[in-house]
This record gives structure tokens, sequence and C-alpha cells, in this order.
């Protein structure tokens, strides 16, 4: 069984760069056909897609957020990375990472609480 794991700050300052991270067990990051993404839900809001990592590294952010976007791995820990830079409130959100392969989402994270403020 995958599982997903999110860690990093609960708060944020806005202009500040968040960096959250995911770690993966049960599968590796480099798999075949594997992309590992990082979706988010602002508050009373739907799920936004920000990114992903493949098992190959390559990688794909969505355009509305690509300039502020960074999405890494390393996989000696078996773990994904998001860093968004120069946050502001609209930022707050629950951010998850997921599991893509065969076309649907495979395997979620239980989301993680990042707010935004000063």
């Amino acid at each position: 069984q995958v599982q997903l794991q999110e860690s990093g700050p609960d708060l944020v300052k806005p202009s500040q760069t968040l960096s959250l991270t995911c770690t993966v067990s049960g599968a590796s990051i480099t798999t075949n056909n594997n992309a590992w993404n990082w979706i988010r839900q602002p508050p009373g809001k739907g799920l936004e897609w920000m990114g992903y990592i493949r098992y190959d590294g390559s990688t794909s952010s969505s355009p509305s957020l690509k300039s502020h976007t960074s999405i890494s791995r390393d996989t000696s820990k078996n773990q994904f990375s998001l860093q968004l830079s120069s946050v502001t409130p609209e930022d707050t959100a629950v951010y998850y990472c997921a599991r893509w392969s065969d076309y649907s989402y495979k395997d979620w994270g239980q989301g993680i609480q990042v707010t935004v403020s000063s």
C-alpha cells in the first residue's frame, strides 16, 4: 500500500517562501509511469492542481502558478517537495500530495493546513 505524508510549516508570513515535503512509503518515486502531484484547496473553494514531478524527474506546473512554483525530489529519501515563493494570504489552503498513475489519482496524503498571515 502506498502512503504519502505531507510535512512543513503551518504558518508562513506574506512574501516568504512556503516549503512542503511529501514522504512516500510503499513505492519508489522513481517507479515507472507514476507522477507525484501537489494539489491544494483554499477555504471554501475546490481543488487546484499545482504541479507534479514524474518518475523520470521531469516536472510540470500550473500556468497560473508556474512563475513562483518549484517541485523537486530527493530519491535517496523517497521524498518530493514543493516550494511556493512570494506567498500571499490567497495561498492559504490545505495542501495535498498525491500519486497519479493509469489516468487517475491513486493515493493521497492526509493534507496539511497552511496559513499565510503576518
